[in-house]
């Protein structure tokens, strides 16, 4: 559309649910954030997703950059501090920031996590608002305690926001939502929480700002980044009059449309033009879950089955208004690459270059094209452009298969294979009009499929990238007499059996996630009886610790040498907070010596302690009497 665009992402790598997950892997946040960081870039890269930058949140550039905004707005007076009370484990000794604490919504009694009534009313909680809450780390009551935290004025911002909501463009369904919210009740916002990960919130290293500050900072430290590498100014986008528009998901409208222009106005940034927020995805009409096995990874069971990556791309944007549920279907899917993109898209650029080729000695043949065909051309290219600046992708793909159809109709009510036989000349003006179809086709479905357009463009014997073309270059007359290229199929089938074993991967994997369910269930609900064979499958043995010492990161875990007759092993044991590491040196224990090892903080473990839990304390087994080291235990 001949508009300068700068497309900017990135991985948002602060927050709790990195910092549990790390922990619970054993490893560390900044090793976990750029594992998969490395891996949805390679990702996006493979579905021909072309970011300008894709950037990481923990970059300088955002810790410098979001360290900056909070300090413009306590400048302004945006920011007061503020004690209040928050959930904390007595247990693991630490305050519970949203995801390491859950319980009840203050709001509507539903379970609830603790920044998001996820589960039942969907508002935003604020730290301490939720009731009886339940350490996620340990399971243990949480008590409450003060502390003193920041605070944003959320509030002050309540006018400017209603004002700023109606001029708001992108997704009616966006800025509806925002304004309902901001219309019932506008509370001040508290920016800063409890952990170690995260941007450090100015003046207090004991404090990170909260992910939601620093999350779509990035936007703008991204855009510093790639301005810095090609010798711009980032604030031609964030200070003076650019067109910001942010594309989302729905279930992050809350921050995007009151949080972030807030954070803006205070600190005197250039505000969105408009949020876009899509619909949720389904997988085989039922929803998304990774837990029940209700996915498709797109590396694994897309690209690496050897699909092109242009088919998924005209799918979900073809399949329903932006703002709309998407479901996918490995059938649904087949459907509308064989119909739309093999029986009419692919099928109609075969036949006008195939039967040019064929006739024309490869070139374009000469005559005036038919003026209906440009009027539909011109009205297409006007559809097209209305789709995307309205964010309706589907309205401009579904434009451009219209026109697909009407070529295809075109072709075949003027029957070219027949004028050839009997007016050649007629049959040039006839496949000369379908030639500029098939490129102006080209042009517009561009952007859905990249890959396959530029493949096209070629088999039209159009020189450069498709890519760098103007939408009105479908109006330019294809050159008479101009070379056309080899033609080529564009779009294979997908045959019946292929499409039935991708849906059978689907199912299998949400059928043992089923049964993977359904075991862990009936374990929480009752523990069975075994046989005294399966209890001589474990090979209980009293052994000695010889060394015992701290792991680095952890308040709970020691790391251990026992001796179990024989053989040492190292032991990695949750009783830090019972045991002093010196005491247990020359203590005999029981051990679960066939274990299967693991890591825990990264240290491997290779066999388990026997302890009972007295009231949230490890208490060691041990014998009475000392017992020779490597004594079975029967």
């Amino acid at each position: 559309m001949g508009k300068e665009v700068l497309f900017v992402c990135g991985s948002d790598a602060h927050g709790t649910p990195i910092v549990v997950n790390a922990e619970s892997l054993g490893t560390t946040p900044k090793a976990l954030v750029a594992k998969y960081h490395q891996h949805f870039d390679e990702v996006f890269k493979g579905m021909g997703i072309d970011f300008d930058y894709f950037g990481d949140t923990d970059d300088p550039s955002c810790h410098n950059r979001t360290q900056e905004m909070v300090s413009a707005l306590m400048d302004g007076g945006h920011v007061y501090s503020k004690e209040i009370e928050l959930a904390f484990c007595p247990k693991c000794e630490r305050f519970l920031p949203d995801r390491y604490v859950e319980g009840e919504c203050p709001y509507c009694g539903k379970s609830a996590r603790g920044d998001e009534c996820d589960m039942g009313c969907g508002r935003h909680l604020e730290p301490g608002e939720i009731k009886n809450a339940v350490c996620k780390v340990c399971g243990g009551k949480a008590e409450y305690r003060r502390q003193i935290h920041y605070f944003f004025r959320l509030s002050e911002f309540k006018d400017f926001l209603l004002s700023y909501l109606e001029t708001l463009g992108g997704t009616t369904s966006a800025r509806n939502y925002a304004m309902e919210w901001v219309r019932q009740e506008l509370k001040d916002w508290c920016i800063t929480r409890n952990m170690a990960w995260g941007v450090k919130f100015p003046g207090h290293d004991d404090l990170v700002v909260y992910v939601w500050v620093d999350a779509p900072i990035g936007y703008i430290a991204f855009t510093e980044e790639w301005c810095a590498k090609n010798g711009r100014d980032w604030q031609t986008y964030w200070k003076n009059d650019a067109k910001i528009i942010h594309f989302i998901g729905g279930d992050i409208v809350y921050h995007h449309c009151i949080f972030w222009p807030a954070m803006l106005k205070g600190a005197g940034y250039t505000l969105p033009s408009a949020v876009v927020a899509s619909g949720m995805l389904k997988i085989d009409d039922k929803k998304f879950s990774k837990s029940r096995g209700n996915v498709i990874w797109v590396k694994d069971d897309y690209l690496e089955k050897g699909l092109h990556p242009d088919l998924l791309r005209y799918y979900l944007a073809s399949y329903t208004a932006h703002n709309k549920e998407v479901n996918f279907a490995w059938k649904i899917f087949a459907d509308k690459v064989n119909t739309e993109l093999v029986g009419a898209f692919g099928n109609f650029l075969n036949r006008a270059l195939t039967f040019s080729v064929k006739n024309f000695g490869g070139c374009v043949p000469r005559g005036e094209i038919d003026p209906e065909v440009n009027a539909r051309i011109k009205q297409t290219l006007n559809e097209v452009v209305s789709g995307l600046e309205e964010y309706e992708f589907k309205k401009a793909a579904d434009s451009v298969m219209t026109l697909a159809d009407y070529g295809n109709i075109y072709f075949q009510s003027h029957e070219p294979w027949k004028l050839v036989k009997s007016d050649k000349a007629a049959a040039g003006v006839v496949l000369r009009s379908c030639l500029q179809i098939a490129k102006a086709l080209v042009l517009f479905m561009e952007p859905i499929m990249p890959s396959k357009m530029q493949n096209a463009w070629k088999q039209l014997g159009q020189e450069g990238s498709v890519a760098e073309k103007h939408f009105q270059e479908a109006l330019q007359p294809m050159t008479e007499g101009s070379a056309l290229g080899t033609p080529e199929i564009l779009f294979s089938r997908m045959e019946e059996d292929f499409v039935k074993e991708l849906d059978r991967i689907f199912k299998e994997r949400v059928e043992k996630a089923e049964v993977k369910g359904k075991v862990e269930e009936k374990a929480a609900e009752k523990k069975g009886e075994i046989s005294f064979e399966n209890f001589g499958l474990l090979d209980l043995r009293i052994g000695e610790i010889k060394e015992a010492g701290p792991i680095k990161g952890s308040k709970k875990l020691l790391k251990l040498l026992v001796d179990i007759g024989g053989e040492t092993r190292q032991v990695v044991a949750g009783i830090a907070e019972a045991y002093r590491a010196e005491e247990l040196v020359g203590t005999q224990v029981v051990v679960l010596a066939n274990l299967k090892s693991t890591k825990l903080f990264g240290v491997e473990s290779q066999a388990m302690l026997l302890a009972a839990d007295a009231t949230g304390k490890a208490v060691l087994l041990r014998p009475r009497e000392i017992v020779e080291t490597g004594t079975k235990v029967r």
